[in-house]
């Protein structure tokens, strides 16, 4: 059954809510192979529930200057949502799918890297969800249980402490790397974000499990009315 969508929030495009397009892509798609085959099955998966939502891959966004390239831009017939999707896996091999592939994941070991980039991609979406129409959704899949799982009391200190990501997680303010050491890691967010992860898919044996994670990004309405101001005043 499809959820009605809300304005805002984990909506794609106002058209439809998030968890029914990763309902949809779990069913056929419990794996992938790369990063960009899960950006592709995702806009197909959308596609077929909302064929008004258009989708388009790797838009340049201008930031300071310089292009930054988002990795998804789904736009509706009256709002936009902008996301950006990260899939870090440990090793696993198998065949699944529909109809049946083999996949042979490798393990990428720098978790500490992939909590930096997720939180990242929060930041560059709190950037361009500057128009009053446009939300963000930050996306992670992944089969490295270490991500969502609570770290155990009395873990000592480690240099993405600010980052971590692990279930009921809160992020919001400035985040230091290794307590400020590398200030070219810090990240800032505007908004506060509680962490929430959701099981993907089931596929046996050592890192069979799948979840996903997802982060909603509210539009900067008070950028967007503080540019509409400052048109009318040139005007």
């Amino acid at each position: 059954m499809t959820t009605t969508p809300t304005a805002g929030g984990r909506t794609v495009a106002g058209q439809i809510a998030l968890d029914d397009v990763i309902a949809r892509l779990g069913r056929h798609r419990p794996v992938f192979h790369s990063e960009a085959d899960l950006q592709h099955s995702f806009a197909r998966s959308l596609w077929e529930l909302a064929p008004d939502v258009h989708s388009r891959l790797e838009v340049p966004q201008r930031h300071l200057g310089r292009a930054e390239y988002l990795d998804l831009l789904c736009i509706g017939p009256s709002a936009r949502t902008a996301i950006e999707f990260k899939y870090f896996t440990r090793r696993w091999s198998g065949a699944a799918g529909t109809p049946a592939e083999d996949y042979a994941l490798k393990g990428h070991a720098a978790t500490d890297l992939a909590r930096l980039h997720f939180v990242r991609d929060i930041a560059r979406l709190e950037r361009f969800c500057h128009r009053s129409d446009q939300n963000g959704l930050a996306v992670m899949v992944t089969n490295d249980a270490s991500l969502w799982t609570v770290p155990s009391p009395g873990r000592r200190q480690t240099r993405d402490q600010a980052f971590r990501i692990h279930q009921g997680r809160r992020l919001a303010g400035t985040l230091l790397w290794a307590e400020g050491e590398y200030k070219d890691n810090t990240c800032a967010l505007r908004g506060t974000y509680d962490l929430d992860w959701r099981p993907y898919s089931e596929l046996g044996g050592a890192g069979g499990e799948f979840r996903w994670l997802a982060v909603s990004i509210s539009p900067d309405r008070e950028n967007w009315a503080d540019q509409v101001d400052r048109v009318d005043r040139a005007d």
